[in-house]
């Protein structure tokens, strides 16, 4: 499909949920997982990245696991990108209902957007392993060379959803509600392989299905690009 294609369906549509994945944050510096230049690529002290972002390497291996958590997730030199900024705008003016993302980088909240589901977790909410406390845990793990601990010694945890967890199920009934409300569903940045979130799309009952990726997949109403520099030619 064309920019004019989607133009009118912007345009036209009431109620626009965006579902999107790593792709969406590759144009902000983000290395993505599967790609070309993916973590997946790239092995940390002879282990896969799916072992060492996995729960068992947790909490068996807990001071490896925030040695590679450190070097690739936390950057605070991040920021958001054209998609973002204007999934953002988009919102504010009632076009953009709900922001469903695959990422953990926090990202489309802090270019503005406010309905925003993260299917898993984020690198800016921590808790305590025993208590189940919720703790600003950031700056604590930022200086620990070692395990960060609280105050009463639990284990600092990420918010995010790690190899051999589920994810949150008051999450994902909320992203299912809001794709089923949706008259056009917008896909982009995501090869849709990674379940159950891929899954999601077939909830979708309304009437524009549009897929935006940097990689050719066969959809009715695709666009191959950059998610952000398609998104920024759309006039809100």
């Amino acid at each position: 499909m064309t920019i004019e294609e989607l133009q009118k369906i912007v345009d036209t549509s009431e109620y626009i949920v965006f579902f999107g994945g790593a792709g969406v944050s590759t144009e902000s510096g983000v290395r993505d997982f599967r790609g070309d230049d993916g973590l997946y690529k790239e092995k940390f002290k002879n282990y896969r990245p799916e072992q060492v972002l996995s729960r068992t390497f947790f909490f068996n291996h807990t001071k490896d696991f925030y040695a590679y958590y450190k070097m690739h997730f936390l950057d605070d030199t991040i920021k958001p990108n054209k998609a973002h900024k204007w999934l953002a705008e988009a919102e504010a003016k009632g076009k953009v209902k709900c922001v469903i993302t695959q990422n953990i980088d926090g990202l489309h909240q802090l270019a503005g957007s406010k309905n925003v589901l993260e299917l898993h977790g984020s690198v800016h909410r921590y808790y305590t392993v025993k208590k189940g406390r919720p703790i600003d845990g950031l700056p604590i793990i930022m200086k620990t060379d070692g395990i960060p601990k609280d105050e009463d010694g639990d284990l600092i945890k990420p918010d995010v959803t790690l190899y051999e967890e589920p994810l949150d199920q008051s999450v994902t009934l909320k992203a299912i509600e809001a794709i089923k409300k949706a008259d056009t569903l917008i896909v982009a940045g995501t090869s849709l392989t990674v379940y159950p979130a891929a899954g999601f799309i077939n909830y979708f009952r309304g009437k524009n299905l549009v897929v935006i990726d940097r990689k050719k997949m066969q959809f009715e109403q695709f666009i191959q690009g950059n998610v952000g520099e398609i998104l920024s030619k759309i006039n809100i």
